[in-house]
């Protein structure tokens, strides 16, 4: 069983809505999960240390459950731990004309994130925050609005600028203990899409350096606390979709998995991590 924290309205697009906790299995072709009673929410959370983590964009409500439910059965926490996947509307019927809105989207759940957080995790052990692409955002949100501190956060293909952690989300990051990322050159979205898109997102919300490379093509601008290696050798051919299961027709998204689970144990890193 799996629990699931649904930012979503629709399965595809939609408005965001206030979060709610699933349980269930996010693997079925449609998944296969019910609405935990809000009264038993601290109870699950007391206690743990919890992973939250989640998706990017253009990814609709079935496959990020689908995804998350295969990651969350692979790092199999132990039960002292607590994995939580993030379902949240970072896609359109139309996503290529759409990226720029969704930074606006992903602040919003980030926004609702951090309420969540402060109102139901109280009792938690700990907080962790791991995301893929534009999740980034969202989770960088979520932080800025925590009355707490976070054990860790791992961002893997951040489509967010490579400044962010020392400029917009600098308090941020003065709020995590450990921050850990994954860059790649060999990632063609974050190369092409995220450089065409990010100028006009700009527009919307003038909030961060214009024109730079995205953390998670080049890793972040020094200096910067983020732990090191964050570059996956472009040897290793990592794509945008390297990162989350079920992958480009190969198991390379279980060294990113690994790369969570050794950060968040506070484990020394290499790359790869068989």
């Amino acid at each position: 069983m799996t629990y699931f924290l649904n930012f979503r309205s629709q399965n595809v697009g939609g408005p965001v809505v206030g979060p709610y906790l699933l349980q269930g299995d996010g693997s079925a072709p449609s998944p296969q999960v019910s609405v935990v009673p809000p009264a038993r929410l601290p109870s699950i959370f007391a206690g743990k240390n919890v992973l939250f983590v989640t998706h990017g964009f253009n990814v609709s409500y079935q496959d990020g459950a689908n995804a998350l439910e295969l990651l969350g059965r692979y790092l199999n926490l132990a039960s002292s731990y607590l994995f939580v996947g993030m379902l949240w509307p970072g896609d359109a019927w139309i996503p290529v004309v759409d990226y720029p809105f969704e930074g606006n989207v992903a602040i919003d759940c980030g926004n609702r994130l951090a309420r969540f957080c402060n109102n139901v995790c109280a009792g938690a052990q700990s907080l962790s925050f791991a995301s893929h692409s534009l999740g980034a955002r969202f989770v960088l949100q979520a932080i800025t609005g925590l009355n707490r501190r976070v054990k860790l956060l791992c961002m893997m293909a951040g489509a967010v600028n490579q400044d962010c952690l020392g400029a917009e989300y600098a308090a941020a990051a003065s709020q995590c203990d450990r921050i850990a990322a994954l860059a790649s050159h060999c990632d063609d979205v974050l190369k092409l899409a995220f450089t065409i898109g990010d100028p006009f997102a700009d527009l919307l919300h003038d909030d961060h350096t214009p024109f730079r490379a995205a953390l998670g093509y080049d890793g972040p601008s020094l200096p910067t606390s983020v732990i090191a290696p964050w570059q996956i050798p472009d040897g290793d051919d990592y794509g945008h979709g390297s990162y989350l299961p079920p992958g480009p027709g190969d198991n390379r998204w279980q060294y990113a998995a690994n790369f969570i689970l050794a950060n968040f144990y506070g484990d020394p890193v290499t790359w790869p991590i068989e």
